[in-house]
């Protein structure tokens, strides 16, 4: 078996094994396993069955990654996207007035579109038009916003009177919310350390024990009574509970409920060119940030067999729509494998079987606890943010007109929270100071680039 798997998915061709590939799946599942307890209760708040969600959740996961692994032999996985879903259930059904059956609908058609768009390689075009300097810009800036994700879900980070800051011990002790999201916020900054100290004594599968570690002494504490669950700021058991045993929900109240009544109106193109709008950004994003970190570009700054990956990420999505789940995307938490050593499709397949086996063993995955996963991210934000020092990167940061453009699109991404406008920002500086300063006349620069600026600005002016 394993030799198998050595030579069908070229492990030492790409310098691995299969237990460095499987730890690697590992470590991306536990980073985006919140995305199972976290879908159903955005899509329900759109009227739909939580448990056929969950089920879906997981299936489309496990599908999209599958897809991955055997088109491009990546190790990215794919789930319905955050920010995505949010869009879906608050403002297509929430403030348009849609039906979740029309929405789904709106997700299914974008969802061809992109084959058809990856197909003809449209989608690759445009990945391989953006300048190197804005692909490293963009590496740097999701690790920067996975950074901000992982110290805002363990509450390190939390809203204030200067829009964000650390958490309030002094205060949260004296009102008693200390013993809840304190203790969370301290575990993971405990885990930060732990897995920094495992990652410069090179222990292998250091990111992936920092999870496990924090995730321990979380149920140590909550044994102890020094942890306390309080559902009402967001702090859950991290104790897993059968207490409804390890059925599946069924799939039937979601599976294939499109309403296509709507197709024809102007709303609906403008919700699934929103849809498709994100969606596309954020997966050319995170391609490129992954990709980049994992040294899987070429010379060029391309990716080969981007083609089979988009193509896996389009199918996704339109299977994902059937099964009754918003838009399946690329997950950013991928990096948290590549980090991990995984540069294969083995490590997707190690994914899709972990969320194939959730639909089992559920309440072991959901009791995870984002003060758990907070460390991975934090540490992964710091690899990839490290891109912006490689020396083989080719991008000139003596260059203003290449690092300026290269830094916006960096800092846009946490500060705006999305890759999409990361991207956005990154290309309509570029050309603008390019043109400006008259350094596009010794470049050549894309005519890929001045188009998706001026449908940048319109998007701006009239979306």
């Amino acid at each position: 078996m394993t030799t198998f798997l050595e030579n069908y998915f070229r492990l030492k061709e790409h310098k691995t094994d299969v237990r460095k590939e499987v730890l690697a799946g590992i470590t991306t599942f536990m980073t985006m396993a919140y995305i199972l307890a976290v879908n159903p209760g955005i899509l329900s708040a759109a009227g739909m069955d939580a448990g056929a969600v969950f089920t879906a959740t997981a299936l489309g996961a496990c599908i999209g990654t599958v897809l991955m692994a055997l088109f491009s032999n990546y190790p990215f996985a794919l789930a319905p996207g955050m920010g995505l879903n949010a869009f879906f259930a608050y403002t297509v059904v929430g403030q348009m007035g849609y039906s979740w059956q029309v929405a789904l609908a709106a997700v299914f058609v974008e969802g061809i579109i992109f084959i058809i768009l990856s197909l003809t390689k449209v989608r690759s075009a445009l990945f391989n038009a953006i300048p190197p300097a804005l692909k490293v810009g963009v590496t740097s800036g999701i690790g920067l916003f996975i950074t901000f994700i992982g110290l805002e879900n363990a509450k390190i980070v939390v809203s204030g009177p200067t829009l964000v800051g650390l958490y309030p011990f002094k205060a949260a002790f004296a009102d008693g919310t200390f013993w809840s999201t304190g203790i969370g916020a301290l575990l993971a900054l405990i885990g930060i350390l732990l897995t920094a100290v495992m990652l410069a004594k090179k222990v292998p599968g250091g990111i992936l024990l920092g999870i496990i570690i924090t995730w321990g002494l979380g149920m140590l504490c909550e044994l102890t009574g020094i942890y306390v669950p309080d559902p009402k700021l967001g702090m859950f058991s991290v104790m897993p509970s059968f207490a409804n045993g390890i059925a599946i929900p069924s799939l039937a109240p979601t599976f294939m409920q499109l309403d296509f009544s709507a197709i024809f109106t102007f709303n609906f193109v403008t919700i699934m060119l929103s849809l498709m709008f994100v969606d596309l950004f954020d997966t050319l994003g995170t391609l490129i940030g992954v990709a980049s970190k994992a040294n899987m570009l070429d010379k060029n700054g391309r990716l080969p067999k981007i083609e089979g990956a988009l193509l896996a990420d389009a199918i996704a999505t339109t299977g994902g729509a059937l099964l009754g789940t918003s838009t399946v995307t690329t997950f950013v938490e991928s990096s948290t494998g590549v980090a991990a050593g995984g540069r294969t499709g083995l490590t997707s397949i190690t994914v899709a079987v972990l969320f194939f086996l959730s639909l089992f063993f559920a309440p072991i995955f959901l009791a995870i606890p984002a003060f758990a996963t907070a460390p991975a991210l934090v540490i992964v934000g710091f690899l990839m943010v490290s891109s912006l020092l490689n020396v083989d990167c080719n991008v000139d940061f003596n260059d203003m007109t290449e690092a300026i453009p290269a830094f916006i699109a960096a800092v846009a991404m946490p500060f705006m929270y999305s890759i999409s406008e990361g991207i956005s920002m990154g290309v309509i500086s570029y050309v603008f100071i390019n043109l400006l300063s008259g350094a596009h006349r010794m470049k050549q620069i894309s005519s890929v680039i001045y188009i998706l600026a001026i449908i940048f600005v319109l998007k701006y002016i009239y979306v």
